[in-house]
Formats: C-alpha cells, structure tokens, sequence
C-alpha cells in the first residue's frame, strides 16, 4: 500500500481542528475504556488498520485486556461486556453504518437506558470523531508503524 497524502501537511489548520475534537472527546468525562472500545469497534466495521493498531494498543495500555479485544467484533455473543459498553457498542455500529441503519429507535432507546442526555451527545461525538479518523486514514492510505516484520514459517 503506498499512502496518497500525509493530511497533516496538506491541511494542518483542519487537521488541527481534529485534534481539538479528539481533546475535547478524551476530557469529555466518558470512560476512557469505553471510549477506546468505541474506536477500535468503528475501526474494525470501517476497515482502517491505522486506527485499529492506535486503539488496541491504547486499550491494552489503560488496562484493557486481550480477550475483549479479540472478541469486541462478536461483543453481542459475549459475556464480557457490561451492559453500557453494549449501549455505545450498539450506538456505535448503528451510526458507523447509519445510511443503512438509520438509527433505529430499539438502539437509540437502548443507549438512553445507560446514558444521559449530554453523556449520549458527547458518545455521539466520540463516534463522530473516530470515523472521520478511519477516513483521513483510510481514504489517505496512512500506514501504521510497523515494530518488527512479520515472521514467517519456513515451507518444507
């Protein structure tokens, strides 16, 4: 994959401007568990290995462990996650993919039960603000670092 553009660059007052929404996401008062589980859930439905190597990462780094990571894609059939990460969880897919979607009210009604008004508007946001990540870095073909390079098996 060759990246097209580094946005940052290109744009950096907007960019900037994103960086302001992610702050004032991170200092919304919303879990920063939740938060990192929300991103990495978008990231995963969006495709955007960048934001998926940010995000596992950063969870794993607050205390997050690797089984609900590995198991977040299929969080409804697990017993792993407290009944507010199924709220965001659900309110996250339903607005990633709202041209199909649509919000339904079952989820909207959902995520009211374990959010208050103002905490479901900055969950919105937050929501928001991780797909327009998955874009800039989708769509800009940003490549995540890379540690070390993949080992391989030798084929007999």
């Amino acid at each position: 994959m060759t990246p097209r553009m580094n946005a940052f660059a290109a744009a950096p007052d907007a960019m900037q401007a994103m960086l302001n929404l992610e702050q004032y996401v991170s200092d919304s008062g919303l879990e920063p568990s939740l938060l990192e589980l929300v991103k990495t859930r978008a990231s995963q439905i969006n495709n955007c290995a960048f934001c998926l190597r940010m995000h596992t990462r950063d969870a794993r780094a607050a205390g997050e462990s690797e089984e609900r990571l590995y198991l977040l894609s299929a969080w409804r059939e697990s017993p792993l996650y407290t009944e507010r990460e199924r709220a965001a969880l659900a309110w996250t897919e339903t607005l990633t993919l709202v041209a199909d979607t649509q919000a339904p009210d079952d989820v909207y009604e959902y995520a009211r039960r374990y959010f208050s008004e103002e905490e479901l508007v900055k969950l919105t946001l937050s929501i928001g603000a991780i797909n327009i990540w998955n874009r800039i870095n989708v769509g800009f073909r940003t490549i995540h670092h890379v540690d070390t390079a993949p080992q391989r098996e030798a084929v007999s």
